[in-house]
């Protein structure tokens, strides 16, 4: 039996609305190496995105470099295999490999080239290995970027001819396939307003995960935070980011994957969600929409206390029918002496209603006056609301300054 624990997205050295998230990552770090240690785990794969920057910190160096250092002297058995992701620098993670494959580590950032221009697959074929003996094959495929994959009329036909040919390559071999993945599959769901899952519009760069069937005994992907099997296939998996990387992420469950392959019987690998309990909770307040005095009465409910590394982070949404300059003061005078810490304000609008005024020729646009447009604006950002009367005269004063 090869025991396997898959996951991907630690995003080290994020910052969370300008709050610093080391601690948060070291509890991760910290909670997977003992995982490691209770599963009997042979393997350890890394899908890519395991810093939040192509440019890492120092400081998150050294986290990363510590946990290598700490995971292979606690576990000597344990094989890590390790892919870029789109936020990581390919060169860069890769450059050390000569000192970790002494630690049996292997990473994989850069697709190399041949002296004759082909694919080097050989490099990105890597022996799995249990007690000494060649178990399986690990297909460690990082982010692919243009230019890595062979010619195509789109990004995914690029990729699903890059692996198709890795697997021809790898089938004769005779053991059991494992490939590693930073993309986006067509079938999975994409964490809402979420930037840093980025995907072309209309899913043009979606990989279809039918290349892998029956031929690939699991796939470990990277890339959405949200863990979950891809188009109902049981052995096609997104392990999860092991942190909620925005508020639109906060209901999900974080974790990784055991996997565990029996490579002489050859039955289908069986897949067990290992769940972790991140530290730090993030809130949304009010349940349910109100305006600012609600907000205040939502915000009276919160517990006592000054806020620490281990404090919730806080999302405020307020909802707002004008213009309101001291919204921020009044909700941070609140937030005084509760145990949270405010991450961002959002001001919900109500839905904006449709101009007023639907002009043909340049002849009208030259007759509209600044107050004109500035009323229709704020017709339609506030929900048909009339701008107050103090409000005009202000905008009026200011116009005629300015002429």
């Amino acid at each position: 039996m090869l025991k396997i624990i898959h996951t991907a997205d630690w995003h080290l050295g994020q910052t969370f609305f300008g709050y610093d998230r080391r601690l948060e990552h070291l509890d991760f770090l910290n909670w997977l190496r003992r995982e490691v240690g209770i599963c009997q785990a042979d393997v350890l794969l890394v899908s890519g995105d395991v810093f939040d920057s192509p440019n890492p910190s120092a400081e998150s160096q050294k986290l990363y470099y510590r946990f290598l250092h700490d995971i292979t002297r606690e576990n000597p058995q344990l094989q890590l295999v390790i892919i870029a992701g789109n936020h990581d620098s390919a060169a860069r993670l890769e450059a050390p490999s000569p000192l970790l494959e002494s630690m049996n580590i292997v990473v994989r950032g850069v697709v190399r080239r041949r002296s004759d221009g082909s694919i080097d697959t050989d490099h990105l074929i890597v022996p799995l290995r249990k007690e000494g003996d060649i178990a399986a094959y690990c297909l460690a495929v990082p982010y692919l970027r243009q230019g890595d994959y062979p010619q195509a009329d789109s990004y995914a036909e690029g990729v699903q001819s890059f692996y198709t040919e890795l697997i021809e390559q790898a089938l004769p071999l005779g053991k059991p396939l494992v490939a590693m993945g930073h993309l986006q599959a067509t079938g999975s769901e994409l964490s809402v307003d979420d930037r840093s899952e980025r995907t072309v519009v209309g899913g043009l760069e979606a990989v279809s995960p039918q290349v892998f069937d029956g031929k690939v005994e699991y796939v470990a992907l990277g890339h959405l935070h949200r863990a979950q099997r891809v188009s109902g296939r049981e052995l096609v998996r997104y392990a999860g980011a092991p942190l909620p990387m925005s508020f639109a992420e906060k209901h999900y469950r974080q974790g990784v994957m055991l996997v565990t392959l029996d490579e002489e019987e050859r039955k289908p690998a069986v897949v067990e969600r290992r769940l972790y309990e991140p530290p730090v909770s993030l809130w949304s307040l009010p349940t349910e929409e109100a305006e600012i005095e609600g907000v205040l009465e939502a915000i009276a409910g919160l517990p006592e206390g000054e806020p620490d590394d281990s404090s919730p982070y806080l999302e405020i949404k307020v909802k707002v029918t004008q213009p309101d300059p001291t919204l921020k003061y009044k909700i941070q005078e609140a937030l005084k002496g509760k145990q949270v810490r405010l991450a961002r304000i959002v001001a919900v609008a109500p839905p904006k209603a449709e101009s007023s005024r639907r002009l043909t020729t340049y002849e009208e646009v030259q007759q509209l006056r600044p107050i004109d447009i500035a009323l229709d604006f704020y017709k339609q950002k506030y929900g048909g609301s009339e701008m107050p009367d103090a409000l005009q005269q202000l905008f009026n004063e200011v116009a005629r300054e300015n002429v």
